[in-house]
């Protein structure tokens, strides 16, 4: 069961996505050698922010996002300043 979190002031509220398990060209990474994604899907948002809005795929700041973990579930809240970028696909 997802949380319902509605985030304050300027914070988004995401999800990160799974890192690659597996490079472009077949081989398969260890798993101690993933990287933590930067990439996000974004669940909510605060009523001042302005740029994104639930849905969008973001990518943001390393170490800037406070992770926490809500029945069984990780989320991240990440100040919209910190947020690079949105990913279209």
């Amino acid at each position: 069961m997802k949380a319902k979190i509605q985030p304050l002031a300027d914070y988004v509220v995401a999800q990160s996505e799974e890192p690659a398990t597996k490079t472009v060209s077949g081989i398969y990474l260890p798993e101690n050698s993933a990287n933590k994604s930067q990439i996000a899907i974004v669940l909510s948002v605060g009523k001042d922010v302005k740029n994104v809005k639930q849905g969008d795929r973001i990518i943001h700041k390393g170490y800037s996002s406070t992770e926490l973990k809500l029945s069984g579930e990780d989320y991240l809240l990440v100040k919209e300043e910190d947020i690079i970028a949105t990913v279209n696909q």
